[in-house]
């Protein structure tokens, strides 16, 4: 098992290009698809809470599913792992980016790498949005699924952290609040 961790949360690292919410699309393949440690709504609880915590989201995904499932030892494999080539990557683009950074060359790759970033981003965003939204992570989805009390909170918190710029920790526990206040009302 620790050997999959190991092996799992370094194909994270080495092909987490664009880091933190770019990496979410390779972290939810690897926990949930490939090696079904955790499921889809594990895995947006898991995004949730790395959200409230320090660190990049890949760091603290690893800590949590390695923790989950080999303890003390599996959160210092996972972790360890999902650092190891990020770290000799970026020593190595340091390096060639302060010799080169000035070329066209570079510039284009940069300026090209830029949309797949994003792309990677919406993706990851979409799965989770479509899991909180409609229980599914996937197309199609069945609108009589959808919760209208996550529909308003994130519509509501969307617009807060978009034009009110308030912590996004501070949205995080108020929406938790509401949500708590609601379905306590509610049940």
């Amino acid at each position: 098992m620790l050997l999959d961790l190991f092996i799992s949360f370094f194909q994270v690292g080495l092909l987490s290009f664009g880091g933190g919410y770019a990496a979410l699309p390779l972290i939810q393949n690897q926990i949930v698809n490939v090696h079904a440690w955790i499921d889809v709504t594990e895995f947006a609880d898991i995004v949730t809470i790395s959200q409230m915590t320090p660190g990049p989201i890949a760091l603290n995904a690893a800590s949590f599913v390695g923790s989950k499932m080999c303890g003390i030892p599996g959160t210092v494999v996972a972790t360890a792992a999902v650092v190891t080539a990020p770290l000799i990557i970026s020593l190595t683009l340091a390096y060639f980016y302060f010799k080169y950074r000035q070329l066209d060359v570079m510039k284009g790759i940069l300026y090209g790498l830029r949309p797949t970033v994003v792309s990677l981003i919406a993706s990851a965003g979409l799965s989770i949005l479509l899991q909180v939204l409609f229980n599914s992570a996937t197309f199609p989805i069945d609108p009589e699924q959808l919760s209208f009390i996550s529909l308003a909170l994130f519509i509501i918190a969307f617009t807060i952290l978009l034009f009110r710029k308030l912590s996004p920790i501070l949205v995080i526990l108020l929406s938790g609040g509401a949500y708590l206040t609601i379905t306590l009302f509610l049940t």
